[in-house]
């Protein structure tokens, strides 16, 4: 259970933001199309914001009528192609190391702080195991399941979540399965061919998973820095300037940063992650 400073918080964002989303839809408070030089806007952004970004992507559309084109893939593979020869308008991506690189190659005109994830540990329904902390993981008899091959950096930042906590050698040593995919874990979980994993709280919350296993908290402590933090910014390539603002200004809005908190992230916006926005770092370089 969240502690109550968190939930007052949250239900203090989440008011916020049902006053913003009402204000918006009053006359003479919406950006259309016309507005702007164009129709449409490219958007990528790593492929843990589509839940997110899907949704609040269609509110846009819905508020301005211009078309989003949007993709969500592999964040190391969609930073490289735009360090490189890719182009895109707008990009909300992970890793804050990654936003500062764009900027200071020119490729990225600026960013702001987009949300923050967490990390929980996930049980079959019920609990058979009675995990009530991390280093429950460690004890004997509980069967682990972790995806130490997944790519970066789900597999990675669970490992360095668990070592932070004192019990990567004793969790390593219950793992009844150390599969490639994050996702996958959760089926085993579900199905009880294990009793316990540790994946981000936005995995809960997809559709395929929401409601099928419990959530425990960790300690934030244990959390790995450095994935832990998403950005959106405006690139050089953006058609028309105007537009790719507007839009991450929704994005970044109490409107827009709803979305985010539904799938299981932290809203930059929220208290919560104005303290990780300064505790971070995560400001324009």
């Amino acid at each position: 259970m969240r502690d109550k400073p968190e939930c007052e918080a949250r239900r203090s964002f989440l008011k916020s933001a049902l006053v913003s989303t009402l204000g918006a839809a009053l006359p003479g408070s919406v950006a259309r199309a016309d507005t702007f030089s164009r129709d449409h806007l490219q958007v990528w952004s790593c492929g843990g914001l589509a839940e997110a970004f899907m949704p609040a992507n269609e509110a846009y559309e819905k508020r301005t009528g211009v078309k989003i084109s949007y993709t969500g893939a592999f964040a190391a593979a969609l930073g490289k192609s735009l360090l490189g020869s890719a182009t895109t308008e707008v990009f909300g991506g992970r890793v804050l190391a990654l936003a500062k690189k764009l900027r200071e190659t020119g490729k990225m005109l600026y960013f702001k702080p987009l949300c923050f994830t967490s990390y929980v540990m996930v049980t079959p329904k019920g609990n058979p195991a009675s995990i009530q902390d991390i280093r429950d993981m460690a004890r004997p008899g509980v069967r682990v399941v972790l995806a130490p091959e997944a790519s970066a950096p789900g597999g990675e930042a669970a490992q360095v979540l668990l070592k932070k906590a004192g019990i990567l050698d004793g969790a390593m040593k219950n793992a009844v399965t150390l599969g490639t995919c994050v996702q996958r874990t959760m089926d085993d979980v579900i199905s009880g061919k294990g009793d316990v994993s540790v994946v981000e709280l936005r995995i809960t919350r997809m559709p395929l998973f929401q409601g099928k296993t419990e959530v425990i908290p960790i300690p934030e402590e244990f959390f790995p820095p450095p994935p832990l933090t998403f950005t959106i910014g405006v690139m050089k390539d953006a058609k028309d300037r105007a537009l790719a603002d507007d839009f991450v200004n929704f994005i970044t809005s109490p409107e827009g940063q709803i979305f985010f908190d539904r799938a299981g992230f932290i809203p930059a916006l929220s208290d919560k992650g104005q303290e990780l926005v300064e505790k971070l770092g995560v400001k324009d370089v």
